[in-house]
């Protein structure tokens, strides 16, 4: 990647971003009304929360977990109640905590729980998994590459770990394998996506104040920008390529440039660490997720705030449909003394239709 003179990083032959600060209008967007859009919130009846939500590649599906050793998928053109989900078990034996559907197919999807050390890869179309992969260390995040062909994932102890999809000479079918990069031992971090081409890493790591971008598969670091004061816990990137956004404990998002890796804009709209990051398919909106009671939804070219989602609880993730303006995002209510039992809760702001 390094070599390669048309690589995702440098983007010479991508067209000029608009002047900083350029209205809606004359770039000729119509930017939709959210203040008039109304939360809907669905509580389950459980204590546990719910840890982490993700829409499929086409947007006709909503996966969620954290709630038991489940996976459930929803339609949300119906609605996201407790009982409507699909519900996909026996892949593990304790609490799932993190899913992630594959980019390529509207399908397939993998599940990965941090207390059975196991990333399992599913079908949605049947009952039973497709794979079960069971792990020596513990996995608390995964991501797909753009192919759908290589898989990261985070260990507890801030490890940077791959598959990939594939077969060996001697086996039938393909199935997901460990794959062991060369410079593996030296990356760490606690968040890492790939580029949109694949051929490269932005890692993060929630006790550094610098981003780490690298080439793929050699892991060599190539730019290492500063971001956050206290350390990066979010990452996201523009659908159009453009910028990436990064999240901190400073409760500041940076959008980077990422042809010359210096920050273009700030955005200070949240008052409390952040905790999740999301672009709008057209790239035009970032929703922001923190430890506060609150989605803040800014503009990407200006940095300017335009709706805060008032929330039941403080959501550890937030998610934006993969082609209207829609959100999806979770959390748990607690328990108050005299108050309504705690609940799981899984929320939708937006318009489906």
């Amino acid at each position: 990647m390094a070599s390669a003179p048309e690589d995702e990083f440098s983007q010479p032959q991508r067209p000029p971003s608009p002047p900083p600060h350029t209205t809606f209008a004359a770039r000729g967007i119509h930017p939709p009304n959210f203040s008039a859009f109304k939360p809907k919130d669905f509580r389950h009846p459980t204590p546990q929360a719910i840890t982490h939500v993700a829409w499929n590649c086409d947007g006709r599906k909503l996966a969620g977990v954290g709630v038991d050793k489940t996976v459930k998928v929803w339609n949300p053109d119906k609605t996201l109640e407790y009982r409507s989900a699909q519900v996909y078990s026996g892949g593990h034996s304790d609490d799932v905590d993190y899913v992630c559907w594959n980019p390529t197919h509207p399908e397939l999807f993998c599940s990965s729980s941090q207390r059975d050390r196991r990333i399992v890869f599913w079908d949605a179309r049947q009952s039973r998994f497709i794979q079960q992969c069971t792990l020596k260390v513990t996995p608390t995040y995964t991501q797909y590459s753009p192919d759908g062909r290589s898989l990261l994932f985070v260990t507890a102890a801030h490890q940077l770990m791959f598959m990939s999809y594939g077969k060996e000479p001697e086996e039938v079918k393909e199935q997901w394998q460990i794959k062991t990069l060369s410079n593996q031992k030296d990356s760490v971090g606690s968040k890492a996506i790939f580029n949109h081409t694949g051929d490269g890493l932005v890692v993060a790591f929630h006790s550094e104040h610098t981003l780490r971008v690298l080439d793929y598969p050699s892991l060599e670091v190539r730019d290492s920008p500063a971001a956050h004061v206290g350390g990066c816990m979010a990452l996201a990137l523009d659908p159009r390529g453009r910028c990436l956004a990064s999240g901190g404990l400073d409760s500041i998002v940076n959008l980077f440039d990422m042809r010359d890796w210096i920050v273009a804009r700030t955005i200070t709209a949240c008052e409390n660490s952040v905790n999740d990051l999301s672009f709008s398919h057209d790239g035009e909106f970032l929703a922001i997720a923190s430890t506060g009671a609150y989605i803040d939804i800014c503009a990407v070219e200006t940095g300017a705030p335009l709706h805060r989602i008032p929330a039941l609880a403080p959501s550890p993730t937030v998610s934006w449909h993969p082609s209207k303006y829609a959100v999806a995002y979770c959390g748990q209510i607690k328990a108050r003394e005299g108050g309504p039992p705690p609940a799981a809760i899984i929320s939708m702001f937006g318009l489906l239709e």
